[in-house]
């Protein structure tokens, strides 16, 4: 979902809200006037009932007086006295708290109104809204959730398509990689033994014959993109003193590699093409931060559920507000980069083998440290 789109939606969603707020704003106030000039004929017929009070009392009167079977009525003197009450649930015992709890409540949302018994004797009506008129006060925010909730759903599942059609291009274009590469890569195994048949430099031969491996486990990696990878029990130090082996050939010569690891044997559950490519893809970003100078330190520790691979650089360093960032595809500083490494090393770490990898501290022209966590 475009920009665009997410504020056109938000927008909408803005007016709906507004909308309802303000009509319904209009139908409580209404309700309210309503209710408020029902009480009176209600009052009236009261205080026409209590000074005329017969057994022939006017019919229309009555009707009035039973009429109110939703409002909530307290009848009290002036002293505060109850005396009647009219949809009042629930009194306890202790009726003289309830009551007066009850008429202050009453006081604020509406004024009293006056019953004028006698010259000497006056009654004062208390009554609250109804909970009809309560519960339409509660519906802008009832529908405000409804609609955030909606919003949310909306966000989500628009993400989730987003995120899947993603990973449909990484597996199309990782397969399609493995299989282009698949030709040359057989056409060099067979020029590699015409060479030997032609007693050329094992050297070169040799140097030509680590390449074609190199190549196919390039292959290798970008096939088991999409696929679920087998994990293996490997030892860790073993795995990293490979890759570190392998790239110190490949990077200047002004590169320091040092390894720090602990006395006991670290051993972990993963895919040693895919982890490799993890540790490559970090390094090589990290050599680009020191500009082919410097030094990439690799400290291991192990606690009782994880194993953490901390791996520290002396490059330029991330702003803070970019540590995520730079693990999302595309993201690169490099004028000819793609920006794809970290955020292939990012879904091996965490899709295929179920860890976390971060940006644990940088500091702006003195290093970065990246944090990553295995079980």
């Amino acid at each position: 979902m475009s920009g665009k789109s997410r504020y056109l939606i938000l927008f909408a969603s803005f007016l709906i809200v507004a909308a309802s707020l303000f009509f319904t704003n209009q139908l409580t106030n209404k309700l309210a006037d309503e209710e408020q000039k029902k009480m009176e004929i209600w009052a009236n017929a009261m205080n026409r009932f209590s000074i005329n009070f017969s057994d022939t009392i006017d019919e229309l009167v009555w009707n009035i007086i039973e009429s109110n079977e939703i409002i909530p009525v307290i009848i009290a003197d002036k002293n505060g006295t109850v005396i009647n009450s009219v949809n009042i649930n629930k009194i306890p015992k202790d009726t003289a708290r309830f009551f007066a709890k009850k008429i202050a409540d009453f006081k604020k949302n509406n004024p009293a109104i006056e019953l004028n018994i006698s010259e000497n004797e006056k009654q004062f009506i208390y009554y609250d809204n109804s909970l009809l008129l309560k519960q339409l006060g509660y519906f802008p925010y009832v529908q405000l959730s409804i609609i955030t909730i909606f919003l949310l759903i909306c966000f989500w599942a628009f993400a989730s398509e987003k995120r899947a059609e993603q990973n449909r291009v990484w597996v199309g274009l990782s397969k399609e990689t493995a299989h282009q590469l698949g030709t040359p890569i057989s056409s060099l195994l067979a020029w590699e033994e015409l060479l030997k048949e032609q007693n050329v430099d094992n050297k070169i031969v040799d140097e030509m014959g680590k390449d074609i491996e190199r190549l196919k486990t390039i292959a290798d990696r970008f096939s088991k993109v999409g696929s679920q990878p087998v994990l293996k029990e490997e030892n860790l130090v073993s795995v990293l003193e490979k890759s570190i082996s392998y790239l110190k050939k490949r990077t200047s010569q002004k590169i320091d590699y040092n390894l720090f690891i602990p006395n006991e044997e670290i051993n972990v559950r993963i895919n040693i093409p895919l982890f490799e490519w993890v540790v490559e893809n970090v390094c090589k970003n990290a050599v680009d931060a020191m500009r082919g100078s410097g030094t990439i330190a690799f400290h291991i520790t192990k606690s009782h559920k994880n194993v953490i691979i901390d791996i520290a650089d002396t490059g330029k360093g991330i702003d803070k507000k970019h540590f995520k960032d730079i693990f999302k595809p595309g993201y690169t500083t490099k004028q000819r980069g793609w920006g794809l490494g970290l955020s292939l090393a990012k879904r091996i770490v965490e899709n295929y083998h179920k860890g976390k990898i971060f940006v644990k501290s940088s500091e702006l022209n003195k290093g970065t440290t990246f944090r990553i966590v295995l079980e």
